[in-house]
């Protein structure tokens, strides 16, 4: 009687003697090829990459650290991950350490305290990381980092300059001031702002930028209101400057509002709306603009004018400064790179 056919078990994983063993080489030989030893003959680094093709070989990654001491795997402290500015940080920061060689772990907060940070960056030492980049938006955060004493480098993504830690950021000074110099060269007499949140070290920059313009340009500087970067922020905002379009002057002393600067295009959707909803027409009654460029910035109604920020360009520049102090130790220089944004005029500030 025929017996029936058993189930197959689990299949091996291979190792690196079965590499050696297809290719015909010796187990040092697949490890030189694996670790991009100069001393191999191309026919036979072929021979291995052929092997390895061929059995699906995977190296272990755990094994690879307990002889190399290295983990390859870099840490990143995220806050507010869900907004644009940092969840497209993220994205290139995962971007940027791949294409160095290095895997990430993150850990993102959805809102900061100090505990919440040093328990996020014991986690990731708990894991090995041989850096940690955080992006910290808020100022008590880069506070919180500078007092910490890390066995491993640390690089902030807009931490300011407040701090000796190594950092990367755009120039949101400089944003603001290309924003709002547009705005003015539109015959305005003034911009009005709708800022971030007091806490944000973004929002701080933007408004000083709005603000240093405007007193350059001898313009009055309207007080300005504040949102939390989301569209329903903005259009409480808007409501509150529908009121002001057509008064020359408010009942506070303030110039009539013909010109908005909001600090990021999610409230400044909000802003239009609550325009569109008085019955005023962008650009025609007030000219609009916003910042980050989302992608969905062009699509708005009108287009909406934004700055546009390199966050590809952050998340290669934070790696590579990251990356060259890892083995340097936590007490390498405190260098600094600043990215430039560029101003995307669109036709919610310019009348056709």
């Amino acid at each position: 009687m025929t017996q029936p056919p058993q189930a197959a078990g689990p299949r091996r994983a291979p190792t690196m003697a079965d590499v050696a063993q297809r290719a015909g080489v010796s187990h040092q030989t697949v490890s030189r090829v694996l670790s991009s030893h100069p001393n191999v003959r191309d026919s036979t680094r072929a021979e291995v990459q052929r092997a390895i093709e061929e059995l699906g070989y995977r190296r272990n990654s755990s094994a690879r650290a307990l002889v190399t001491r290295r983990t390859l795997t870099l840490g990143v402290v995220a806050c507010n991950p869900t907004l644009f500015g940092p969840a497209s940080t993220l994205f290139g920061l995962e971007e940027a350490a791949r294409d160095e060689g290095y895997m990430v772990s993150a850990v993102t907060l959805r809102r900061y305290t100090a505990k919440a940070l040093e328990d996020a960056i014991d986690h990731l030492s708990d894991w090995g990381v041989e850096g940690i980049v955080v992006i910290v938006p808020h100022r008590a955060a880069v506070a919180a980092l500078a007092e910490l004493r890390l066995p491993f480098p640390v690089v902030t993504v807009e931490g300011g300059h407040a701090f000796p830690i190594p950092g990367v950021s755009v120039d949101q000074e400089l944003g603001a001031c290309l924003v709002t110099g547009h705005l003015l060269s539109g015959g305005h007499r003034t911009v009005w702002h709708v800022a971030g949140p007091p806490d944000w070290l973004e929002a701080e920059a933007r408004v000083a930028g709005w603000r240093a313009t405007l007193e350059e340009a001898g313009a009055e500087v309207p007080p300005p209101l504040v949102g939390d970067w989301t569209p329903l922020s903005g259009y409480r905002a808007g409501q509150e400057l529908a009121g002001r379009v057509s008064a020359r002057m408010s009942r506070h002393g303030n110039p009539h509002v013909s010109a908005v600067f909001v600090a990021n295009d999610q409230m400044a959707l909000g802003v239009m709306r609550a325009f569109r909803e008085a019955g005023l027409s962008v650009p025609g009654q007030v000219a609009i603009a916003g910042f980050d460029d989302i992608p969905e910035a062009e699509f708005f109604a009108p287009p909406l004018t934004t700055v546009r920020q390199d966050f590809a360009a952050v998340g290669q520049a934070s790696i590579r400064l990251l990356v060259s102090r890892v083995g340097a130790g936590p007490d390498s220089s405190d260098e600094r790179v600043v990215i430039e944004p560029r101003l995307i005029v669109r036709s919610s500030s310019t009348p056709s």
